[in-house]
Formats: C-alpha cells, sequence, structure tokens
C-alpha cells in the first residue's frame, strides 16, 4: 500500500451550526448557483462518511471540545461509503482559533490491531501521525471509543478556498468500534428536522458566501457529531 500523508501547515477558520432543514434548502437552493458540487458526491448529491472516534475512560477529548480549549486535538479513522479501499487515519487539532488537519493511509489490519490493543508496532512506524498516535495512547490512554456514521452534501468556493457542508442522519455506535462491521447497529442522535452547517476557509470569507448566509439562522453553535456520538454514554 503507498503510504500517503498530508498536513495543511496554515490552519483554517472554522464555523458550526444546527439549522433548520428548511433553512438548509433555502441555502441550498442559493449554493448550487455560485458553488460547485464537492466531486466526491454520489448521484443524490451527497456521500456517506463512517468515522471511529478516539478517546479515554476520563472523556478527555469530549471535556476539552466542550470547555472550549483552545489547543485540543482529536483522533479518528475514516472511511467513505462504507468502503475499505480508503483508509485514513486523521488528526484534527485546535490552535488558538484556527482548526489544522493532518491525515495517512492506514489498512484495516492496522486498525484492528489497534483496536484490541496491539500497539507496540506503531512507536517506530514511517508515518508521523501513526507515531503521534501511539504516543497519545501511551500517554493519556485513548483508545478508539465512538463510530459515528453521516450523510454529507458539500459545496467548493474556490474564491478563499470555501467549502461548505450540511451533515445529516448523524448516527452513532455508542461504544461498539466495530466499524467495518457492516451490520454495525447504530442509533440516531440528530432530530431528523435539524442539519449541521459547517463553513471552512483560508484567510478569508468571500462577501458572496456572506450574504447567502444572511436570512439563514445560524445563532445555535452545533455539537460535534462526535459530542452526540456520546449523548448516552
Amino acid at each position: 500500500m503507498p503510504i500517503q500523508t498530508s498536513f495543511n501547515p496554515k490552519g483554517r477558520q472554522e464555523l458550526k451550526y444546527g439549522i433548520t432543514y428548511i433553512d438548509y434548502m433555502l441555502l441550498k437552493n442559493k449554493m448550487k448557483y455560485v458553488m460547485h458540487l464537492d466531486t466526491h458526491a454520489g448521484p443524490t448529491g451527497k456521500y456517506t462518511i463512517r468515522s471511529c472516534y478516539f478517546d479515554n475512560f476520563e472523556n478527555k477529548v469530549m471535556n476539552e471540545k466542550k470547555e472550549g480549549y483552545l489547543t485540543r486535538d482529536k483522533y479518528r479513522v475514516r472511511i467513505y461509503g462504507n468502503n475499505e479501499e480508503i483508509i485514513n487515519l486523521e488528526r484534527k487539532s485546535k490552535r488558538n482559533n484556527l482548526t489544522f488537519k493532518s491525515k495517512c493511509n492506514m489498512t484495516r489490519l492496522e486498525f484492528e490491531k489497534i483496536r484490541v490493543g496491539d500497539i507496540l508496532w506503531m512507536e517506530k512506524d514511517n508515518r508521523s501521525l501513526i507515531c503521534d498516535l501511539y504516543l497519545e495512547m501511551k500517554m493519556n490512554l485513548i483508545k478508539p471509543m465512538s463510530v459515528v456514521d453521516y450523510e454529507r452534501e458539500a459545496y467548493v468556493y474556490l474564491y478563499g478556498n470555501v467549502r461548505v457542508t450540511f451533515d445529516s442522519k448523524v448516527q452513532s455506535s455508542l461504544r461498539n468500534t466495530d466499524m467495518f462491521n457492516k451490520n454495525l447497529p447504530m442509533v440516531d442522535v440528530l432530530e431528523p428536522t435539524e442539519v449541521i452547517l459547517e463553513v471552512k476557509y483560508d484567510e478569508y470569507l468571500p462577501d458572496m458566501v456572506k450574504m447567502m448566509l444572511q436570512g439563514i439562522n445560524t445563532t445555535h453553535e452545533a455539537y460535534s457529531k462526535y459530542q452526540l456520538s456520546r449523548m448516552y454514554i
């Protein structure tokens, strides 16, 4: 398997809101005329994402998010459309108000080893992100904690490198981390009338996008999808 890694050294701004389905339809109908649909979209214009998030028994990752720590890291393993061809280990980092994201390829076997606590091989791996995760697992005792599924509809605006996503049908496996099980039991953790709106951009948010957001109720800051997945546990 070719080893691929990526890292955004600049960091991005990120806004996240919970909006109603009606506002989602209004905003979507505006965006489709000036923004491009994400190239990963399927026939419906959407695609599915499954992620397994890491945390420890003290809920370190979740609590740092809830308490608004300016410096925090969140690790997850992600696949798309229940497809095992591309499996990414990702780290999403907050430094003050900027978001940084790193990722690298991994295999299903590597994930399954991590899942059962077989992690010594990670210490000297040639992927730096694997080594970083190993240190976090040793020092903070994080481990795979919860699987999250959702549908994503994404639009891209080239000026300002803007990406707008709508996430719906968020589901949680609770504490079952068998993420490659296509029949993994899941429960809904987001109201069917609510959609999570995320707006990500580099140095500035173009006026065109600001204008489209006007009239949409963005006063309700959305919970992270990982937070939602831990609602009942």
